[in-house]
């Protein structure tokens, strides 16, 4: 796995060892990241802060970050990915730029005010066919953790039906393999 496009590109990128984690195929990831870079309804990803829930190896913040965006927050609660997340932030030198949240997704409360500004890009990649984009998506905007135009980037499985999500608005779904992403607007 690695770095698709940007400052970091080719980059190789850990992944946790073992089957928890599914990492967005580097395929998957470019035509993503295509669609973001051509969509009118995209944030710019030059400095986008950016929280990636369910991070696993944490491939969707790092190709944000090499291609612009000023900060990421990763968030997981596996230890093996948060291992595989600090290793790729040593790797890639991006300790100012980063932060690691061993928290759950469903579960993140109120935004730390150490954090920051609130957060316009968002990626969700929860595993598969547990239901857990809703909460993880009322949360964030219940806990004020993101500003009211923000895109979040949901994948889902292909077979996998979109839920329901109270606030958000579907505005671009695309099949890549084995995975469905949404792309999600506040309403």
């Amino acid at each position: 796995m690695r770095i698709v496009a940007g400052k970091f590109k080719g980059r190789p990128l850990n992944a946790p060892k073992g089957a928890n984690t599914r990492p967005t195929s580097d395929k998957a990831r470019q035509a993503l990241f295509n669609v973001m870079e051509h969509a009118a309804w995209a944030p710019a990803l030059e400095g986008a802060r950016i929280i990636d829930l369910f991070a696993g190896s944490g491939a969707l913040g790092f190709e944000a970050m090499s291609r612009g965006g000023s900060f990421c927050l990763f968030v997981d609660t596996d230890a093996g990915a948060r291992g595989a997340i600090r290793d790729n932030i040593e790797t890639l030198q991006l300790f100012g730029n980063t932060r690691l949240h061993r928290r759950s997704a469903t579960d993140l409360g109120e935004k730390p005010a150490k954090l920051g500004m609130q957060f316009n890009l968002v990626f969700l990649d929860p595993p598969y066919g547990k239901d857990l984009a809703p909460p993880a998506l009322s949360g964030l905007i219940d806990g004020h953790w993101i500003t009211d135009d923000a895109l979040a980037v949901l994948e889902v499985a292909a077979d996998e039906d979109v839920p329901y999500l109270p606030g958000w608005e579907a505005i671009d779904e695309r099949i890549w393999g084995a995975a469905k992403v949404v792309f999600l607007k506040r309403d």
